[in-house]
């Protein structure tokens, strides 16, 4: 990430890596929570970030927000509903279109459990919709963004997971069968921690890293509060976990972490057999498009 060598050792005494204004990162789902915490924070420390989210005038505002803290024109704002697979790949059409590198993408688009006694929703692929949102966008949109990524490196990639995970059932993983949307989450954000850890495997050797994470339980969000849910946690807490994933010299890769420190996850997601099962389902849905 354009590391600068500070006192010799090319890292801050507090462990991140020093970095330029070149730095430039994708944030999906950066309008409101987390993103937008992260956008804000990555722009004022020197940062070029891209802004992703559905709604023009949210993001707009976080752009105006970003420029009334860094007094600077450091945020670009991409429009995309990721529910869309055809909008995931105008999304990465318009980030490779604007941007010569790219250091980081974090992967933090999501939707949250359906109401109790939710319908299913599906596009018209039939594709589940928080398996869509939660976790084929960020497939699709990292392995469209893959190039960029390499050619960047050293670079990263964020995938903001939860530790509400469940495993997949591949007889039925678009859950057309006795839905319910609290398992939809749960393994739409483990099919997340799978990605991560075939990911890693694939790219090693190339300076790329691949790292999830649940950020923190219960975020103060709108999504959490939508719930019906109080929360447990702020997003600045979830904010610097994930901070430390973007910037921390000592995360390595392939991990999934509960906040600040490296957790197991869900046992199917060490089950080389199930990632190559979801790997394959992946590109099976994808080559819809």
């Amino acid at each position: 990430m354009n590391e600068r060598v500070v006192g010799g050792r090319g890292e801050r005494p507090e462990g991140k890596v020093e970095t330029d204004s070149r730095r430039t990162i994708l944030i999906t789902g950066s309008t409101d929570g987390l993103g937008r915490w992260l956008a804000i924070r990555l722009a004022t420390d020197g940062a070029r970030v891209l802004i992703h989210g559905r709604d023009a005038r949210r993001a707009e505002e976080v752009r105006d927000a970003i420029r009334e803290a860094t007094g600077e024109d450091r945020a670009e704002v991409l429009l995309a509903d990721v529910s869309d697979l055809g909008q995931v790949d105008r999304l990465a059409d318009e980030a490779l279109a604007r941007a010569d590198r790219l250091d980081v993408l974090v992967n933090n688009a999501g939707i949250g459990t359906a109401s109790p006694g939710g319908a299913r929703e599906a596009d018209e692929h039939g594709v589940e919709r928080r398996f869509a949102v939660n976790y084929l966008a960020g497939y699709r949109l990292t392995h469209r963004l893959l190039p960029l990524l390499t050619a960047s490196a050293p670079s990263r990639i964020v995938n903001v997971a939860s530790a509400g995970q469940q495993a997949i059932d591949f007889g039925d993983p678009m859950l057309t069968k006795d839905y319910e949307g609290g398992r939809a989450y749960t393994q739409s954000k483990l099919a997340q921690v799978m990605f991560t850890f075939d990911l890693a495997e694939a790219l090693k050797g190339t300076r790329v890293t691949v790292n999830a994470l649940h950020p923190a339980t219960y975020m103060d969000t709108t999504m959490v509060r939508e719930g019906g849910i109080a929360p447990w946690s702020s997003v600045e807490e979830g904010g610097e976990a994930t901070l430390r994933l973007i910037e921390g010299t000592d995360v390595g890769t392939g991990r999934y972490f509960n906040g600040t420190r490296e957790a197991r996850a869900d046992r199917q997601a060490y089950d080389g057999d199930a990632r190559r099962r979801l790997r394959e389902l992946s590109e099976e849905l994808t080559a819809r498009l």
